[in-house]
Parts: structure tokens; sequence; C-alpha cells
């Protein structure tokens, strides 16, 4: 019997996501002993760690190396610039929902400290998805992340929508993940080992097995990404859960999916990337068609949103269906998903000041006369809703343009099309909320405390930086693209 060999673990590469999970289950200790009505302290503590991973992550930028290694065997974790990049992304993302949540958790009645020790160990699953090096350690990661967004979609229980939209988020995620672990049991099964290099290997010969892994793996992912048609959790759980905690999702769990995506298909799978490729390509133009047109009917500003981030889901897709023709194709997606990361989180932070006790102030009519009402939070709303669009100068028209030049590269004019003239179609819906703003009257209470603003002010810069100053964020995702790491864990 051969003896038992503990992987070789170096914990300062992973001292980013040893800080958040940490800080997580410090947190939960620290709740026992602060009053009820002081819970909002932990939102303070929160930052503090998001803020101290942050920084390590910073400090690891340029770090090509691999970690947590089985004797004989690959690094289960990769540290390399893609991690780091999808990291900062996660924690930014992280930042500023605390900053969105803090006033509205008190004002809704939802003020508890779990609400932020949840966020931070799902967080700390969607720094596992980008580092993850092995196929278990991905599904792994994807129930961390996963895990917690089910129980804070039901958290403003007992609401019966909040309570619907958990049952559901956690009963059809529980399926997607079969389909993930029945594809990992495939790959497996056709090359003998669950690590990405061994997997990249031998996939290539794997015949129809590998190939029914492959497309078990995209059913998983495409569930996390809400892509169609693994799309219809979205709009319901959008909905249902607390705006807060849909804000997180909207970004988080998909910017986390699409990591985990992009590392295995790109890594592991390209061997098969002429049977893939067309199929993300046709999910990626149902999913903008699908989003966008939707869209065009809901009343619901919460349920809009939704089939936006399904619309967008599908223009990330551009950039992995691009990948493996285009060099551009993967930091074309980075950057897209780093401006989608302030636009869409500077949307909610509106929605949220807008929204009233129990669910009320959510429709599009809410919104009219908003610039009476609130003239610095209409005009922000105004650019988040352009930059969803793809309207310069916003950090979405330049992720916009990347990405359709990365698809002509790849020799996807087709697909540059469905794109081009869904954005167009998506004016409408962003554009009439701008409408309603300005043009009409209105009345209501508009909430914007200094932590609001303080996001929304933050997300506006952002954007607008990526719009106006696009070439040093588009050099660090240039950065971020994987080459050396792959040759690194193969060797």
């Amino acid at each position: 019997m051969q003896e038992f060999q503990a992987p070789s673990l170096n914990l300062l590469l992973v001292l980013p996501f040893l800080i958040v999970a940490g800080w997580a289950t410090l947190l939960m200790v620290v709740d026992l002993f602060i009053p009820e009505d002081r819970k909002r302290w932990l939102a303070w503590l929160s930052l503090a760690g998001i803020v101290a991973a942050f920084i390590q992550t910073a400090g690891l930028w340029g770090y090509n190396a691999g970690t947590f290694t089985p004797a004989e065997g690959a690094p289960m974790l990769l540290v390399d610039n893609y991690s780091n990049f999808l990291n900062a992304v996660f924690l930014l993302t992280g930042f500023l929902t605390v900053l969105i949540s803090v006033n509205y958790l008190s004002r809704t009645g939802l003020q508890r400290g779990e609400y932020y020790y949840l966020m931070l160990f799902s967080i700390s699953g969607m720094m596992l998805m980008g580092m993850a090096n092995d196929l278990i350690l991905v599904f792994l990661a994807l129930e961390l992340l996963s895990i917690p967004l089910y129980v804070l979609s039901g958290f403003a229980r007992p609401r019966l929508d909040s309570e619907e939209s958990a049952m559901k988020y956690f009963l059809l995620g529980a399926f997607s993940s079969g389909f993930l672990v029945f594809g990992i049991a495939l790959v497996y099964g056709a090359t003998g080992s669950t690590a990405l290099p061994a997997v990249l290997a031998t996939i290539g010969e794997s015949g129809a097995l590998g190939l029914a892994g492959a497309a078990l793996l995209l059913v998983g992912f495409a569930f996390k990404v809400a892509a169609v048609p693994f799309h219809m959790w979205t709009p319901d759980v959008y909905e249902g859960a607390p705006t807060a905690v849909t804000a997180f999702m909207s970004v988080g769990a998909k910017v986390g999916g699409f990591a985990a995506m992009i590392r295995v298909f790109l890594m592991a799978l390209p061997d098969l990337g002429d049977n893939w490729v067309p199929a993300v390509a046709i999910i990626a133009a149902l999913t903008m068609i699908l989003g966008n047109l939707v869209a065009l009917t809901q009343q619901n500003i919460k349920r809009m949103l939704a089939y936006s981030s399904i619309a967008h889901a599908g223009y990330i897709m551009i950039g992995v269906a691009a990948a493996i023709g285009s060099d551009e194709g993967v930091s074309a997606a980075l950057f897209y998903m780093l401006a989608y990361l302030f636009t869409n989180l500077g949307a909610f932070a509106v929605v949220i000041a807008v929204e009233r006790q129990a669910s009320q102030g959510l429709l599009l009519d809410d919104y009219r006369g908003l610039a009476r009402r609130s003239p610095l939070l209409a005009l922000a709303l105004a650019y988040f809703m352009l930059s969803l669009t793809g309207v310069p100068p916003t950090g979405g028209f330049y992720g916009k343009f990347v990405l359709f030049r990365a698809a002509l590269e790849a020799n996807l004019l087709w697909l540059t099309i469905v794109g081009v003239v869904t954005s167009v179609i998506s004016g409408y819906f962003y554009l009439r909320i701008v409408y309603y703003a300005y043009m009409y009257e209105g009345e209501g209470e508009v909430t914007a405390t200094p932590a609001l603003n303080l996001a929304v002010l933050l997300a506006a810069v952002a954007t607008f930086l990526l719009g106006v100053l696009p070439a040093p964020w588009y050099d660090l995702a240039r950065q971020a693209i994987f080459t050396g790491t792959q040759v690194l864990a193969g060797g």
C-alpha cells in the first residue's frame, strides 16, 4: 500500500482567499457579541477584510505559480494574472455591494449579521473558481459560491417571493450541479484524470465520451452564468431576492461562472474547440436575442435588469467563442466583466435608492420625475443605462468594441452582427427609464445615504474612466491571459 503524501501548499499564494474565508469565519464569532441594534458594525468589518484581501491580491500581480500540488501531480490551484484579475473583480463586487447594502438592510428590517459573512463565503468560492486547476476543485468552488447565495436569496423571509426565489434557485442550482458532476465524471472516464493539464494532454483522442463530458460541463456553466436556454431561474430569483443580493448575484455569480468556464474550456479543452466553439457561439446569439427582446416587455425594473443580465452573459460569451481564433478573446471578455461590474452595481444602487419598503418602488413608473427629486442620482442612472447600451464614452461601449473586434478576428461575423443589432434593441428599454426620469413628473421618496452615494460615485467614476481612458485597464486584461501558466501547469 502506497503511503499517503500530503499535497505541497504555499499559503502565501492563496492568502487573499484565506483572508476572505478566514475573515468570514471570524465574523461568525464576532456576530455573537454584537447587539441586535449594532449589526451594521459587521458591514464595516467586512469592508476591512475585503480591503486587506484586495491589497494582497494586488501584491501578487505578476506571479505565475501553482500550489496545493499532489505527489507527482499538477498543482490544483494556480495563481497567475488571470486569477488575480478576477479576484480583484470579485473583491470590488463585494466592496460595492456592502456599501449599497448597509442602509438598505436597516430600512427593510433585514439587518442581520449572517448577511455579511455569507457574502464573504460566496466571494471565497468565486475566488477559487478562477484559481482552480482541477475539475474537482471547480465543483467544490461552485458549491461554495452557490450555497450562500441560496440562503441570501431567501433572506427576506417570511416574504413569500423571497422564499420562492430561494427555493427555485436551490432546486435548479442542484439540478445544474448534477450536469456538471456528470460532465466531470465523463471527462475523467475519457482521460483518466481531473487535472486540467492531464485533460489537455489526452482529451483530443477521447472520442465521443470526451465530447459528451464537455457538453455537460457547458450546460453546468451556462446555468451559472444564466445563458439561454438555462436562464429560466433568473427573472424570478432576481425579483424575489432582496435587491442588494440581486445586485451581488448579477455580477459575482456570473463572473464566477465565466472564470471557471474560460479556464476549463480554453486551458483543458482547446483540442475540442471545433465542437464547442459553434455551440458557445449559438448559445451566445440566443442569449443576446432572448435577453434583449424579453426585457422590452418588462415593467418591473428588477425583472428588466434580470433579462439585461441574461443578455450581457451573451456578450461575454462572444469573447469565449472568439478566444480560440483570436488572441484578444479572453482579454476582451475580462475587460467587459470589469466594466459590467461597475455599471450594473451602479444601476442597482440607484434602484435601491428609489425602492421603498416591502419591495415597493420597483416599477418603471416609479422612476417618473426622478430628475426633479434627485438630479444627481438621475444623472448617474442615465449614465449607467448608456453604458449598458454601449454608448460612448462609457466602459460598456469600449467593452463591446473589443468583444466585437475579437469576434471579427475569429471570423465570427454573423455573431458580431447579432451583437450589434441586439445592442441597438437594448437602447429602447434602457433609455425608456431615462425618458421617464426626465420627461415626466412623479412623486416618491428617494433614500440616498452617504454609503450608497459613495457607491454610486465610485461606480460612475470607474465607468467613465473605463470609457475615456480604457488603454491601461485593457492592458491589465491582456496581461491576465494565462498562456504562461498553462505551460507551467503542464510542465
